[in-house]
């Protein structure tokens, strides 16, 4: 009896679970990188009816022990001169790279990817590099795309955390 007596007592006089904290985010990358298939997929929504994202888009992604607030911008030419609006107040970055894209799309990420990392509201910042579209036949591979971003030791700039995904198939 006393022994279920603190076992009721445990359970019901806990409390409420402390809150997870907390971080921001900013997804960039051109239109088409899966920007908006990644997050998508980590807020376990359908991968049906996927539209690109046009200005911008917040989502909250729930982990166990955190909650990410992520501002995914989009990725057109004439969206990506207003990136730099929504820097403010980031803890961290995501750059969603298409390993599968045009040799000129390459150059463009490849421009906004260093402009970002010099970026002062961005620089000082954790940034995650995600080599997306792995599951395509023309991807490169993580290796190439270190090379090919001016991702190495050669250039001082070394990036160790570039990931391959291959999100949603084919999107």
């Amino acid at each position: 009896r006393r022994r279920a007596s603190l076992c009721f007592r445990a359970l019901c006089c806990k409390g409420p679970p402390p809150p997870r904290p907390e971080y921001d985010l900013v997804c960039i990358g051109l239109t088409g990188s899966g920007k908006t298939s990644l997050l998508s997929q980590l807020c376990s929504e359908s991968p049906e009816n996927i539209v690109s994202t046009t200005g911008f888009s917040i989502k909250a992604v729930p982990f166990q022990n955190a909650i990410l607030n992520v501002k995914e911008l989009g990725g057109a030419d004439n969206i990506r001169k207003y990136w730099s609006r929504y820097y403010q107040g980031s803890q961290g970055v995501i750059f969603v790279l298409d390993s599968a894209s045009s040799e000129d799309d390459l150059e463009t990420a490849r421009n906004e990817l260093h402009s970002a990392l010099q970026h002062p509201q961005l620089c000082t910042l954790p940034f995650l590099i995600l080599a997306n579209h792995q599951d395509k036949p023309a991807a490169r591979s993580v290796q190439e795309e270190l090379a090919l971003m001016f991702l190495t030791a050669d250039s001082g700039i070394i990036c160790p955390w570039l990931v391959p995904i291959p999100v949603c198939q084919g999107k």
